[in-house]
């Protein structure tokens, strides 16, 4: 799949228009080791936003029910999918056959000691390790990532040397967020992992995004997102 971001044409076009986030957006030269991320949430927010799909604009999910607070910039890499190959590592790792992906772009937390007022932006963010989550049958990897150049964070190369109050924290509020009085929890994650899996995960996402959206017009029609 040519990238179409560097066409000369569609460089043109994103100076006029607005980006779609997911499919406007390049990864950048230099991942999986440094990636670009669309923040959708910061540490503040009390309301779960994300990117609509079809118009790229970020939209109410659903509001918090309980005090539930984000420890990390949240958000996600462009232009990756998780589904077939992404599901596949998860369903070697975990033994689980029935897994498949959630057909969203792949999540990602970005560990910053700067206090962001908004989301809505992009960040060049460090990869260090991930989640094995598991929603439901579904492979739902959160990739921890540190903020480039950050401070505090910075030179923080794997996970591993991550404060474990931080990884505790991150996993808790995942766990957590979406309980509900009576209902029963099914989430799990499985597995913590480095940053060498990590790069496997990213890169098998950019493989499903590929093979997805090689015709990324026909598909943005299936969607009704192009005028016919």
């Amino acid at each position: 799949m040519s990238n179409r971001i560097m066409d000369p044409i569609e460089r043109l076009m994103g100076l006029r228009y607005k980006s779609h986030p997911w499919h406007g957006v390049d990864v950048g030269p230099d991942v999986p080791e440094v990636v670009t991320a669309f923040i959708e949430m910061v540490t503040t927010d009390t309301v779960k936003y994300e990117v609509d799909k079809m118009s790229g604009y970020l939209r109410i999910d659903r509001p918090q029910k309980y005090s539930s607070v984000l420890p990390a910039l949240y958000g996600f890499i462009p232009q990756t999918l998780s589904e077939e190959s992404v599901a596949q590592i998860a369903r070697s790792k975990t033994d689980r056959k029935d897994l498949s992906g959630d057909g969203d772009p792949l999540d990602i937390c970005v560990l910053t000691e700067k206090n962001i007022a908004h989301g809505n932006l992009l960040v060049y963010a460090i990869p260090i390790g991930g989640f094995r989550m598991i929603d439901g049958n579904q492979a739902d990897d959160k990739i921890i990532a540190v903020l480039k150049d950050d401070a505090v964070y910075g030179h923080i190369q794997s996970i591993d040397q991550c404060p474990e109050a931080v990884i505790t924290r991150l996993k808790h509020y995942f766990l957590t967020y979406k309980d509900l009085p009576g209902t029963a929890r099914d989430c799990e994650i499985t597995h913590v992992y480095g940053v060498e899996e990590c790069h496997q995960v990213i890169n098998a996402s950019l493989d499903d995004y590929r093979t997805k959206f090689e015709n990324l017009d026909i598909v943005l029609s299936q969607y009704g997102m192009m005028k016919k």
